[in-house]
């Protein structure tokens, strides 16, 4: 052994030794923040339980048990006692839209509609305090969850005229659940220029009576035609007031988000523009969460503007930017989602594709080239296996490129002979939990049994497969709170009480590293986050249930009794 290598040998010894006996050497600063007395499910191989987690600054000091964690409390130290209550990694949501959660907050919730009727009687109501010629906007409606049909209707769809007759002088523009449709009032369409001659725009389509005239209901990319007119009335206020909006809804989600055991949230599609706010907060320290961003920005933009807004850990560690957002197809609740054969219910359709096949390709392109993730929206089965493809292309054409991570946002409904390509390439299946039991009494319908049985949602046979499965909520689509997705995702049971194949349920150690280093992990971040070990940043959630033992019905129960993010405790349950 040479002599340098030997006195390295020493160095190392006499430091491990130095720091197992105390008096010798300089003693160790203790810890800032003690959680002790609980049970700690880590998420680490290494050490998967523990009892007590010590903090420095923004990262795990050491985890292991109260006695060891003890000898760092120091005068200065603040100690929780978890008084046995559950600590896990902070909750990693790995496809949700940031911003739209907050401006959920600041439209009308028709989430809890039971009806048409009470949608328009929200809006007449939203109308009397209301300025003429300012835009109503709600979101939320499901016509699958409706207790009564709409009549008339168009495939369950309702005629404007009854909320045009309360809503003259204002346009009124809502947004259906998934956000992939919408409904618009006489005023609205007047705005957007829309009649019977207006053409359906490509991937998109403008709902008409069976005289070819529109409805009010705009499926996928036809719900930019009231957008847009949407976006001009916007462009007539000051840049300041429209930042300052975007600033609220932004401070809003980051609320609704912490008080709910979110620590770090993958934003599935922002623009640039969104992208420079959210660096700015970050750097002023007022971001709260961390954010992992996708961007949702045209090709065009892409090519003269990629490069430039790549960003790692900005506002320690607060903000990364480093993947792309598209979409293959729609939604499977507004028939949007691109199947390879009719739905069932629908026998003239096979969905959309919304974004063509040519300009994904160049996205691909564009994403590989500049070391950026994919992450793709796909819903369908075709437009899975499109997506599948594209992304085989562009892995054959680049083979030095490894551990591109990139990623099918959604993958809800697959052919049995796709499931195997995510484990032989490496693509990750970024799913929502909650999306299953919420859709899933009216899956059958819409593409029928044989489908249903062997694609939809099939997290078991994914898994199988060797594939990463990281999970979330699509908020707003759904409610951002992580416990009914990781009770959805550990049981499959739905609100009627009837299980949805259960034979493709998680275990709950399955479903809780979907939602923590799985999401690290598709974010390129699992040596930073996703479980508690030393060195790694201190987020944290803990829980007022212990949700890897309870039975199933007490893990709805269970409350977030607080966040901490980088060792700062952020919500905490009065």
């Amino acid at each position: 052994m040479k002599k340098r290598n030997w006195t390295s040998w020493l160095a190392g010894g006499a430091f491990v030794l130095l720091g197992l006996f105390p008096g010798y050497g300089q003693p160790e600063p203790p810890a800032d923040l003690v959680l002790t007395h609980g049970r700690i499910v880590t998420v680490d191989k290494r050490a998967p339980a523990a009892e007590a987690l010590a903090v420095r600054g923004d990262r795990i000091l050491a985890v292991g048990t109260a006695a060891e964690i003890g000898r760092l409390i120091g005068k200065s130290t603040r100690v929780i006692d978890l008084q046995g209550q559950l600590a896990i990694p902070g909750f990693i949501d790995s496809h949700a839209h940031f911003t739209g959660i907050g401006e959920a907050r600041l439209e009308l919730d028709l989430t809890r509609a039971r009806n048409w009727d009470e949608i328009v009687d929200m809006v007449a109501a939203a109308v009397k305090s209301a300025k003429p010629g300012e835009w109503i906007r709600g979101r939320g409606w499901h016509q699958e969850k409706w207790n009564r049909k709409p009549q008339p209707n168009v495939d369950g769809l309702p005629f404007h005229q009854p909320l045009s007759r309360v809503s003259p002088r204002n346009p009124v523009l809502l947004t259906h659940a998934s956000g992939h449709s919408c409904l618009a009032n006489a005023k609205a369409m007047e705005l957007g220029g829309v009649d019977a001659k207006t053409p359906d725009p490509p991937g998109g389509e403008i709902v008409r009576d069976s005289e070819g005239h529109p409805i009010g209901a705009f499926r996928e990319s036809a719900q930019g035609l009231i957008g847009r007119a949407f976006m001009s009335s916007q462009m007539k206020r000051t840049p300041a007031e429209r930042e300052a909006d975007e600033i609220k809804a932004i401070a809003l989600a980051a609320q609704e988000c912490l008080s709910k055991g979110i620590t770090s949230l993958h934003d599935a599609g922002a623009s640039f523009g969104t992208i420079g706010i959210y660096k700015k907060l970050a750097e002023e320290g007022k971001l709260g969460l961390r954010l992992y961003v996708m961007i949702g920005e045209g090709n065009a933009e892409l090519r003269e503007h990629l490069a430039e807004h790549r960003i790692i850990g900005a506002g320690q560690n607060h903000l990364t930017v480093r993947s792309i957002k598209r979409f293959m197809d729609g939604a499977l609740g507004s028939h949007g989602a691109w199947m390879l054969a009719p739905y069932a219910d629908l026998p003239g359709s096979t969905g959309l594709n919304t974004t063509p096949l040519d300009v994904m390709r160049e996205t691909a392109r564009l994403a590989v080239e500049n070391d950026f993730q994919l992450c793709t929206h796909a819903i369908g089965d075709r437009g899975n296996r499109e997506t599948l493809n594209i992304y085989e292309e562009a892995f054959a054409s680049h083979p030095v490129k490894k551990e591109l991570r990139w990623r099918v946002e959604h993958a809800q409904h697959l052919d049995p002979a796709d499931i195997p390509r995510f484990g032989r390439w490496g693509v990750i299946a970024a799913m929502q939990g909650i999306h299953c039991t919420s859709d899933g009494p009216w899956v059958i319908k819409k593409i029928g049994e044989e489908r249903a049985a062997t694609g939809a949602y099939v997290w078991r046979d994914l898994l199988k497969t060797g594939a990463v499965i990281s999970n979330g909520t699509d908020a707003p689509v759904e409610d951002v709170d992580p416990i009914p997705c990781f009770y959805a995702s550990v049981t499959r049971r739905m609100s009627n009480g009837q299980t949805f194949y259960p034979e493709e349920r998680m275990t709950r150690g399955e479903a809780l590293a979907s939602y923590t280093i799985a999401g690290a992990f598709a974010g390129f971040q699992e040596n930073e986050l996703g479980s508690l070990a030393a060195g790694k940043l201190a987020d944290i959630t803990i829980l007022s249930e212990d949700i890897m033992t309870v039975p199933d019905d007490a893990i709805l129960k269970t409350r977030v009794v607080m966040t901490i993010v980088g060792g700062k405790i952020l919500y905490q349950k009065q």
